[in-house]
C-alpha cells in the first residue's frame, strides 16, 4: 500500500538562551523544557481485511512491523473485518513513517500490505485481501505470469523513463525480488523508484508484480490499472506487459470478457506476443469458444509458447471437434512419457482427450439407424409426452424462441439469489413393468447457490439435514440410485451452450391450461460440454441427452423439461436415464421478480437389467444470505460402497 500524503515539515523553534552559563547537557528549568523537548507524533494505522469476494474476514491475524526500530503489533479483526491500531514517535527522528502488514487465517494465503505516511498524519484504511490457494488448474499461475513478464522489464532507462540516478535502486529492487525472493524488501525500493520516476510504465509494472509476488493483492490491481492508463493514454510509451497482466488478473476474478480486450490490445503493441497469444487463447475457450480459441494458440505455439499453450491448444480441439487431432497432439506432448509420472494438469488433459474419444465411440456404436428402438426427439418425439401437439408448419420461429429462452436464462444465471428449501427425495426400486418395490424418503435443507467466482453459468447445491448439519443422500448401500444437479438442466439453451445442441421447433401444445411452445433437442456429440455424468463405483462415463423443453410464449419461460439419453450405452449396461422436470413460479419477499424454480423431478434408470426411480419434491422456498451456508459448510463427498452404486448428475 503506497500512499503518500503533501504535508509541512513543523520545526522547532529556535531561540536565544537566556543563561549562558548553563553547562553542556544540562536542561533549561520551568517553562523552557516544552522548547527543547523532541516533538512526538500518533501515527493511525487503520485497516480492513476481506475475501477475494468483498466480505469482511473476523478473527484474522494481523502483523504491523514498522520500518523504523519499533517491535511489531499483533492484532485482530474484529466481526467487520476491521483492525486499528497507532505509534508514536519522534518528529526529529522520522519525518515520515512506513509499515508493512501481514494478515493471516487459515484455509487462505497469508496477505502481505505495505504502507507509507507523511506528518500529515490523516487516518485512510489499508485493505487487505486474502484469497484461496492457488489451484485453479485452469488459470495462468501468479508465478507464471511473473516468469512471463518480469524478463521483459529488467532492462529499463531513460527512454522507458527511468532517470540514471534511479537505476541502482531498481536494480537493488529486482534483485530482492527475483534472485532473493524477498518482496517485502523490493516493494519499498520499487516504490522510491516509481515516486522519482512516475513516467516510467515499466517500473509501475514491475512493482505490480513484486506487490502480487508478495500477496498485496489489493494494491497491485491499482498499480495494474494505473499501468494501463498510462500505457492507453501515451500510446508512443505504452508496453504490452501491463495489459497481459491486468488482463490474467481480470480471469482470475472470472471477468472473461472484459479480460479478452486487453489481451487484445496487449497484441496491437507486441502482435506475436507469445505470452499474450497464449491468454487470449485460454480467454476464449473460457468463453467457450474453442474454434476461435484454436488458431490463436496455434500461433502463440509457433512464437515459442510453452507447455501450457501446448495443453490449451489440446483443449480448443477437443471442444472444435477435432478430437483425433488432440489425441495425436497429446501423444506428441507426451512422446512415450508415462502420463501417471506427469502433473496433474497434464493428467487431466489426457483424461479429457481419453474421455472423449469414449464417448464418441460409445455413440458411433449406438446410432439410430444400428438401434431401430431408440427414439429420435428431433424428428420422432414419444408420442406420449406430446398428446394434443400441433405441429409448427416450419422453423421460422425457432431462432426467436432459442434467442428468447436463452436470454431469460442468461439473466437467471445473473440475478440468481442464494435459496433454500424443503427437499422431499423417495427413492424407488421397480419391477420390469413399472411396479414399484422397495422404497426409502430422505428430508434435506437444498441450498442453491449462484458461485462469486465461476467460468461460465453454474448453480452449486448443498444439502443439510432438519438440524443444519452438512448431509448426503444415503442409499448406495442399499442398492437405491443417486440423483442430483438437475437446478441447472436449462442451461442447454443459454447462449454459451447453444450451439453444442441441435434444435427444432415442434409445435404448440396445452400444457395444465397453458399454451406452451414444444422445442426438441439434441447434444452434438465431440462438440458438446454441457454433459452428464453416470458413476458406478469408480468408473465415471459422461452422458449426451436430447429431449424436449415446453416454452411459456409470454415470457420465454420453461414450464417443464424432458431429457433422454442421445443414445443407449450397452457397453456401460445403461439403457435409459430419463429426466422430467415440472418448473413452478415461486415469488420471495425480498426479490422483485418471480423466479421459475424446479418443482418436481423424477429420474428414471434402466441399468443392468434393473430399474430405478427417484422423485424430488420441492416446497417452502426462502432466499438467504451467504451467512446461512456458511453455518452449514460443504457437504463431504460421496461414500463409496461396496455393492454396485448407481449415481447420476448433470454438470458442466
Amino acid at each position: 500500500m503506497k500512499t503518500c500524503f503533501c504535508g509541512i515539515l513543523i520545526s522547532l523553534s529556535a531561540c536565544c538562551l537566556s543563561m549562558p552559563w548553563m553547562a553542556y547537557g544540562q536542561q533549561p528549568m520551568g517553562e523552557d523544557i516544552g522548547r527543547y523537548a523532541m516533538e512526538q507524533k500518533a501515527w493511525p494505522i487503520v485497516g480492513k481485511v476481506k475475501t477475494a469476494q468483498g466480505d469482511p474476514v473476523r478473527g484474522a491475524t494481523v502483523i504491523v512491523a514498522p520500518l523504523i526500530a519499533l517491535g511489531p503489533r499483533v492484532l485482530t479483526t474484529d466481526a467487520l473485518g476491521e483492525f486499528h491500531t497507532q505509534f508514536v514517535v519522534n518528529v526529529r527522528q522520522d519525518h515520515e513513517f512506513g509499515v508493512t502488514l501481514s494478515a493471516k487465517k487459515k484455509g487462505f494465503q497469508t496477505a502481505h500490505g505495505y504502507a507509507d505516511f507523511d506528518l500529515s498524519g490523516k487516518p485512510w484504511t489499508i485493505s487487505l485481501t486474502l484469497r484461496g490457494p492457488d489451484d485453479d488448474l485452469n488459470q495462468l499461475s501468479p508465478a507464471d505470469l511473473i516468469s512471463g513478464l518480469a524478463p521483459k522489464l529488467k532492462q529499463l532507462g531513460p527512454a522507458e523513463g527511468l532517470a540514471e540516478k534511479s537505476a541502482k535502486d531498481y536494480a537493488r529492487g529486482l534483485a530482492d525480488f527475483l534472485d532473493h525472493n524477498n518482496p517485502e524488501r523490493a516493494v519499498p525500493l520499487l516504490s522510491k523508484v516509481l515516486a522519482n520516476n512516475p513516467t516510467c510504465i515499466g517500473c509501475r509494472t514491475m512493482l505490480g508484480l513484486a506487490e502480487m509476488g508478495w500477496c498485496d493483492w489489493d494494491e497491485a490491481q491499482n498499480t495494474f490499472i494505473e499501468s494501463v492508463n498510462a500505457t492507453l493514454h501515451d500510446r508512443t510509451k505504452g508496453r504490452p506487459e501491463p495489459l497481459v497482466a491486468y488482463g490474467t488478473w481480470l480471469n482470475w476474478q472470472h471477468e472473461t470478457e472484459k479480460a479478452e480486450a486487453f489481451f487484445q490490445e496487449a497484441l496491437k503493441f507486441a502482435p506475436e506476443d507469445p505470452l499474450a497469444l497464449q491468454e487470449l487463447g485460454r480467454t476464449i475457450l473460457a468463453l467457450q469458444q474453442p474454434e476461435a480459441a484454436n488458431p490463436v494458440l496455434k500461433r502463440a505455439l509457433a512464437a515459442g509458447a510453452g507447455t501450457e499453450a501446448r495443453l490449451l491448444y489440446i483443449e480448443s480441439c477437443l471442444g472444435d471437434s477435432k478430437s483425433d487431432e488432440a489425441a495425436a497432439e497429446m501423444n506428441r506432448y507426451l512422446s512415450g512419457r508415462d502420463v501417471k509420472t506427469m502433473p496433474i494438469r497434464v493428467r487431466q488433459v489426457f483424461a479429457s482427450v481419453q474421455n472423449r474419444k469414449k464417448v464418441e465411440s460409445l455413440f458411433a456404436k449406438n446410432k439410430p439407424e444400428k438401434n431401430q428402438d431408440h427414439i429420435d426427439f428431433l424428428q420422432h418425439p414419444p408420442a406420449s409426452l406430446v398428446p394434443g401437439l400441433v405441429p409448427a408448419k416450419d422453423q421460422e420461429q425457432l431462432s426467436s424462441i432459442l434467442e428468447g429462452v436463452g436470454k431469460m436464462v442468461e439473466e437467471l444465471v445473473k440475478t440468481y439469489p442464494n435459496t433454500m428449501s424443503l427437499e422431499v427425495i423417495q427413492q424407488e426400486k421397480l419391477s420390469r413393468k413399472g411396479v414399484v418395490g422397495e422404497t426409502q424418503t430422505q428430508k434435506f435443507r437444498y441450498l442453491c447457490i449462484a458461485p462469486h467466482e465461476r467460468e461460465g453459468p453454474s448453480l452449486t447445491e448443498y444439502r443439510a439435514d432438519l438440524a443444519g448439519t452438512a448431509a448426503i443422500p444415503k442409499g448406495l448401500s442399499e442398492g437405491f440410485m443417486l440423483t442430483s444437479g438437475f437446478t441447472s438442466a436449462e442451461f442447454i439453451f443459454h447462449p454459451m451452450y447453444r450451439p453444442q445442441s441441435t434444435f427444432r421447433f415442434l409445435g404448440r401444445q396445452d400444457v395444465n391450461g397453458r399454451n406452451t411452445l414444444v422445442v426438441a433437442f439434441a447434444q452434438i456429440p465431440g462438440k458438446a460440454r454441457f454433459t452428464g455424468d453416470f458413476r458406478n463405483g469408480n468408473t465415471v462415463v459422461t452422458t449426451l441427452t436430447q429431449g424436449l423443453a415446453w416454452i411459456d410464449p409470454a415470457n420465454y419461460q420453461i414450464i417443464r423439461f424432458h431429457t433422454d439419453l442421445l443414445a443407449p450405452l450397452p457397453e456401460i449396461r445403461l439403457q435409459k436415464e430419463s429426466l422430467n422436470i415440472d418448473f413452478n413460479e415461486v415469488h420471495f419477499t425480498h426479490v422483485r421478480d418471480a423466479l421459475w424454480l424446479p418443482q418436481k423431478v423424477s429420474v428414471t434408470l434402466d441399468w443392468n437389467g434393473s430399474q430405478f426411480r427417484n422423485q424430488h419434491d420441492y416446497s417452502k422456498f426462502e432466499v438467504f444470505n451467504v451467512d446461512a451456508t456458511e453455518k452449514i459448510g460443504k457437504p463431504k463427498t460421496t461414500v463409496e460402497s461396496t455393492q454396485d452404486p448407481k449415481e447420476s448428475t448433470i454438470s458442466q
